[in-house]
């Protein structure tokens, strides 16, 4: 193994700006990012710039022929995940994909293959895996203080939060809405809290009320002419061990807090809120509610990429694995299919 891992970086735009290169500049010496590439060129021209990358290019393809690397950060939106995914993997590359995994079950379960067949890493950038208060609470329900985890909520809602930037508001590059951009980060922290279940029933309902009218936008003017995902989407989710989620996630909403990200978990010895962290339990005759005095200050963000860099290096394997990614997966696109129909879908 290198000691020093050589990173290209597929998509030249925000995320990959503002998280994955300074993060993994963050690094050190165990990191040298080697490359970019993206398909509006002088973008890409501009971010190696400003970072001092060394090789530019147009296209993935273009970068892996032409610049040895060990690990390939996708920065896309989500149509260009799989692809992107697939050909790293397969030209010897460890994958940090950005989330959702994909659009569409089969692509996931694709990328998954391929990552199988090749022996890489394949994670996803589910960042509030690695929060404070989502690490501290995996060791208390790993210790059994909640039990049997068997009911829990999910809320990812924002009051006037239509993304004035990027694709977000565009089905066709996007998959969806606040389900599949920001519902499914609060969903994942849910799942991988309850053991990543085997969903078997979703019932899903999506909304598009507030997005195709101008108003406030507290994230920047969105374009309401042409905006094709549902602004809300409320969501039911049973798994075959017996429990339930319910999800809420909606980018525009008439509800009084700005911006709500939370999972809400409900066990037979306990039951806990995740942010701000608090534990509720039945002890000694008394009612009681624990919230800790300190939790290290770190960013979700370093800590995902620190961990992924060290798993490369032979450390702990990444905590998104791409069989769970296909679980997500399964259950977004049951979601949307479910308010299709307007009828429980079996997964």
């Amino acid at each position: 193994m290198a000691e020093t891992l050589r990173v290209g970086i597929v998509g030249a735009g925000g995320i990959a700006q503002q998280v994955h290169i300074p993060n993994y500049l963050k690094c050190g010496d165990k990191v040298e990012i080697a490359a970019i590439c993206d398909v509006a060129f002088e973008k890409a021209q501009e971010v190696a710039e400003k970072f001092s990358i060394s090789n530019v290019y147009h296209t993935v393809d273009e970068m892996l022929a032409g610049t040895k690397l060990d690990v390939v950060s996708v920065c896309t939106p989500n149509k260009f995940h799989k692809d992107a995914t697939i050909a790293a993997l397969n030209a010897g590359c460890h994958v940090l994909c950005e989330k959702p995994p994909a659009m569409t079950v089969e692509e996931a379960e694709a990328m998954a293959d391929t990552a199988k067949r090749a022996g890489k890493f394949l994670s996803y950038g589910f960042h509030y895996r690695h929060s404070k208060e989502v690490d501290t609470l995996k060791r208390f329900i790993d210790a059994g203080e909640l039990g049997d985890i068997y009911a829990a909520t999910a809320i990812a809602v924002r009051r006037r939060g239509i993304p004035g930037w990027g694709v977000f508001t565009n089905k066709a590059l996007q998959g969806g809405g606040p389900l599949i951009d920001i519902g499914c980060h609060m969903l994942d922290a849910a799942l991988f809290l309850m053991g990543y279940p085997e969903p078997t029933m979703v019932f899903g309902a999506t909304y598009q009320k507030l997005g195709t009218r101008k108003g406030v936008g507290l994230l920047g003017d969105w374009d309401y002419e042409n905006f094709t995902v549902e602004d809300m989407a409320r969501g039911f989710i049973q798994f075959d061990n017996g429990a339930t989620l319910v999800l809420e996630s909606a980018f525009a909403a008439n509800v009084k807090i700005r911006d709500e990200m939370n999972v809400k978990l409900m066990g037979d010895a306990g039951g806990a809120n995740v942010f701000p962290l608090e534990i509720y339990q039945e002890k000694h005759g008394a009612l009681i509610d624990v919230s800790p005095a300190y939790l290290p200050e770190i960013s979700p963000y370093e800590r995902e990429i620190k961990r992924f860099v060290d798993a490369c290096l032979g450390g702990e394997p990444p905590l998104s694995t791409p069989e769970q990614g296909v679980k997500l997966q399964r259950i977004l696109n049951g979601l949307y299919r479910s308010a299709e129909l307007g009828e429980a879908v079996r997964l």
